[in-house]
C-alpha cells in the first residue's frame, strides 16, 4: 500500500502500523488523533509519518486524499463521529476498516454517517491487546498469530474485504469471518463479560476498608485473574454500553452460575462444588489444548 491513515495511534493503531512497517507493506502511515501530544510521540516513535488533525477539513482532507486504507482504532463510541467527518474526503478507492471490539453498532454507525458510500467500510476486530495504552505501548508482534474477524456487509466487494484481510495478514493475523450479530453474541460471552468482572472485583476490594491489606497478600492468581482490569476504562465503557443487549444476556447467565454455587456452598455440598469445578477444569484443558495444536499460518486460508 502506498498511504494508510489511522485513527488512535495507541496499542491497536499503532502496533497495526508497527507491523505494517515492518513488513514493508505500506510506504506511508498518518496518524490522526484527539490529543497533539500523542499524535508528536507517535511521530517521535516513528510510528507514523505524519500527522492528520481531526478537527481541521482541510487537514483531514490532505491526510486522506490517495489513501489506500483507513483504519479506526479509536474508542467504539467515536466511530460515528470520525466516519461522518472523513466521509466527505473519501476517494472512490479508499477502503476503511475499524478495530472495534463490537459491531453491530459500528456497521449502524457507518451506514448512518457513510450513507451511499458503506460499500467501502469493512468492519473488523483484531482479537489482541495488553493492559498498556498509547503510543508507548505499540509493538511490531502485536498481531502474530492472532486472530482477526472481519463482519463484512452485503455491500463490500471481495477486491475490499481481501485489502483489509490482505493488511491484516502482513501483521501476522489469521483472518475469520462472522456476522455482526454472531460476533456481539461470541465476545459478550468470551471476552466483554471476563472485562466487566475483572474490573468488578478489582474495584470491590479497593473500596474495603483493608483494600491495602488485602493487596499486600494479592499474588499470581489475582494479578493473572485481574490483569485486563488495566486496560483503558474509557474504552471498555464504550464497549460495555455498545454490545448492552448481548452484555446483560451473559451477565445474567454468570449471576445465576453465581447464585448456584452460593448454594452448594451453603449448603456444604462439596460434590456439587468439585463438579463444576472439575467440568471448568476439563473444557479450560480442551480449550489450552486446542491453542497449541491449532494449526498456524497454513490455515489462514481456510479460515477466510
Amino acid at each position: 500500500m502506498n498511504k494508510v491513515v489511522i485513527f488512535g495511534v495507541g496499542l491497536i493503531g499503532g502496533s497495526f502500523a508497527r507491523a505494517l512497517k515492518k513488513a514493508g507493506a505500506v510506504r506511508s502511515i498518518v496518524g490522526v488523533g484527539r490529543s497533539a501530544a500523542s499524535m508528536a510521540r507517535a511521530l517521535e516513535l516513528g510510528i507514523i509519518d505524519a500527522i492528520g488533525v481531526a478537527g481541521e477539513p482541510a487537514s483531514l482532507a490532505e491526510a486522506l486524499r490517495g489513501a489506500d486504507l483507513v483504519l479506526l482504532a479509536a474508542p467504539v463510541a467515536q466511530t460515528e463521529a470520525i466516519l461522518a467527518a472523513i466521509a466527505p474526503h473519501l476517494d472512490a478507492g479508499t477502503v476503511v476498516t475499524d478495530a472495534g471490539s463490537t459491531k453491530s453498532d459500528v456497521v449502524a454507525a457507518a451506514r448512518r454517517a457513510l450513507g451511499g458510500k458503506v460499500a467501502q467500510f469493512v468492519p473488523g476486530h483484531p482479537i489482541a491487546g495488553r493492559e498498556t495504552n498509547g503510543p508507548d505501548a505499540a509493538i511490531d508482534h502485536l498481531y502474530i498469530g492472532k486472530k482477526v474477524v472481519i463482519t463484512a456487509l452485503a455491500e463490500n466487494s471481495e477486491a475490499d474485504v481481501e485489502r483489509v484481510a490482505a493488511a491484516w495478514r502482513a501483521c501476522g493475523a489469521i483472518i475469520h469471518r462472522l456476522t455482526p450479530q454472531e460476533h456481539d453474541k461470541v465476545f459478550a460471552a468470551v471476552s466483554h463479560l471476563p472485562h466487566l468482572l475483572a474490573y468488578a472485583l478489582v474495584d470491590d476490594i479497593a473500596r474495603k476498608p483493608h483494600a491495602d491489606l488485602l493487596f499486600q497478600y494479592a499474588a499470581s492468581g489475582f494479578r493473572d485473574f485481574t490483569r485486563i482490569a488495566g486496560s483503558s476504562p474509557e474504552m471498555w465503557r464504550d464497549i460495555s454500553l455498545a454490545n448492552q443487549p448481548a452484555l446483560l444476556a451473559e451477565l445474567d447467565a454468570y449471576m445465576a452460575q453465581l447464585t448456584q454455587l452460593r448454594a452448594h456452598l451453603a449448603a456444604g455440598d462439596g460434590a456439587a462444588l468439585e463438579s463444576v469445578y472439575s467440568n471448568a477444569q476439563h473444557a479450560r484443558h480442551q480449550w489450552i489444548t486446542a491453542i497449541e495444536t491449532a494449526e498456524a499460518p497454513a490455515s489462514q486460508d481456510k479460515a477466510d
